[in-house]
């Protein structure tokens, strides 16, 4: 049986790695260009871009490009120069959006296959079939549509491969077309540059035309978030998902988000994955530890059930993100240090969290120890020792001195409590 795919964000080159290293089969990433993530774009340069694509395909994983804005004429001639040095990079598929782009890219780079972007809204098996013989390989299907309309695509264009979300934020607009960040603020969702104006407070105001009275309509004291949607999370659904037979990647949304929360949703539905072949899943366990990680309270989207069916999809008290764990170090990728992420002192545990094909081995020395409890890890440090031998009293997040570790741990461990 084929096992469907996992797919991770890759906002910059280290998160690209946490992602692979924490079991993403394949990731999701561009420079700035043309993308619609400009802010975590920017952080790739066609360098460093080329240096993950040639990492992840030392481990035999894949990269695919997000080419999925919508270009302007003015843009046309610098997109097809885009297109050109992506091609060169040699990643395993692009992601687009419009017609146009896919024409352009079959003339530029034909070898590189195509994966439709959710934007372009797929519904149905019409315009899935339309885009196939335009030469699409793969579509990612509209976040409103459902399994049932997702099989029955299938059932249409069985060579046609399908991925949907999985985790992650969603839009308070239909497929992520917005204009609301565009009007308040002129930067254009559409182009990449969102300013999340859904998650703002608001204040609403009732007029009453007869008497002229203006009444203020509140949620709470911080305002009314009239448009914050939760955080879409389908990890008790996997199950059900992957029993269809009809999706062939699952993708987590998150290329702006933290590298513990790259680390751990990839962790957790992979985990996911491989417990429903193996068949022991336990939707509980993945939930849980989803929890951990930054959220604006879960929803389980469209794809299982409609919205009328539940009407839970928004968060109405506030915008701020919550989890159960803190997040305190992240080990570097030699093992051998770690770089703080909030306050690190000496005796004190903080649990492990690392990538599962890894092995812990425990340790007892004096700079610290590695302990383990009920088959979790814990690290506890007897004193805070940098790189270059300064003893400190704690280390605070922002501090770049790589802090010395009592023995070898898995590349880009957490430390959490």
């Amino acid at each position: 049986m084929k096992k469907a795919e996992l797919l991770s964000p890759a906002g910059n080159l280290e998160k690209l790695k946490i992602a692979l290293n924490f079991g993403a089969d394949a990731v999701y990433g561009g420079v700035s260009h043309f993308s619609l993530r400009i802010r975590s774009g920017k952080e790739f340069t066609y360098e460093s871009f080329k240096e993950g694509i040639e990492y992840a395909h030392s481990l035999n994983k894949k990269v695919y490009v997000t080419i999925n804005g919508f270009p302007f004429n003015n843009q046309l001639n610098l997109l097809a120069k885009h297109i050109e040095k992506m091609r060169e990079l040699n990643p395993d598929a692009f992601i687009v959006s419009t017609p146009g782009v896919i024409k352009l890219s079959k003339s530029i780079a034909s070898d590189i296959p195509l994966h439709l972007s959710t934007q372009a809204n797929v519904l149905n098996y019409l315009d899935a079939e339309v885009y196939y013989e335009m030469g699409v390989s793969r579509i990612i299907a509209a976040r409103e549509v459902s399994l049932k309309d997702l099989k029955e695509i299938k059932k249409h264009l069985p060579d046609l491969e399908i991925e949907v979300f999985v985790h992650g934020s969603m839009c308070f607009a239909y497929s992520g077309r917005c204009l609301i960040s565009s009007l308040q603020s002129g930067r254009v969702p559409n182009r990449g540059s969102c300013a999340n104006d859904c998650r703002f407070p608001y204040t609403l105001y009732a007029h009453n035309e007869e008497s002229g009275v203006m009444m203020k309509i509140e949620e709470n004291e911080n305002g009314t978030f009239i448009m914050n949607a939760k955080d879409l999370n389908l990890s008790s659904y996997i199950d059900e998902i992957l029993q269809s037979k009809v999706i062939d990647s699952l993708k987590i949304e998150g290329r702006t988000k933290s590298p513990y929360y790259t680390g751990i949703t990839t962790k957790t539905y992979k985990e996911a994955i491989d417990d429903f072949y193996n068949k022991r899943f336990k939707a509980d366990k993945y939930y849980k530890e989803l929890l951990t990680t930054k959220h604006r309270g879960f929803s389980d989207g469209y794809l299982i059930h409609r919205p009328y069916e539940k009407l839970n999809d928004q968060k109405l008290d506030s915008s701020i993100s919550d989890g159960q764990m803190q997040v305190y170090a992240l080990v570097q990728e030699n093992g051998d240090y770690f770089l703080a992420k909030d306050k690190v002192e000496p005796k004190i545990e903080y649990e492990l969290v690392y990538p599962s094909h890894f092995e812990i081995t425990l340790c007892d020395n004096e700079t610290g120890s590695i302990l383990n409890k009920n088959g979790k890890y814990f690290i506890k440090l007897n004193k805070i020792e940098t790189k270059n031998g300064k003893i400190l009293t704690a280390v605070h997040s922002g501090n770049e001195n790589p802090i010395k570790l009592p023995c070898k741990l898995p590349p880009f461990t957490f430390f959490r409590k």
